[in-house]
């Protein structure tokens, strides 16, 4: 079983959430259109990109509200 890699956000700035999680959504979609044409050799590729994907908006969100309630 392949071992996960843990996405640390402590050393990333907004800025870098942001551009990561914009080539994450890209490449989910690339992921999915390719599915739906074709079957991709692993399709748990897309679950483990959509994760990433909630993970990074979910670590954005996180940083939004705590700006807001200083």
């Amino acid at each position: 079983m392949a071992k996960k890699v843990k996405i640390d956000f402590t050393e990333l700035t907004d800025d870098d959430i942001r551009e990561k999680l914009a080539e994450e959504s890209l490449h989910l979609k690339k992921m999915k259109f390719n599915h739906a044409v074709s079957s991709i050799e692993n399709p748990l590729k897309i679950r483990e990109s959509r994760r990433n994907v909630a993970r990074y908006r979910t670590e954005q969100r996180k940083r939004e509200l705590a700006k807001t309630s200083k």
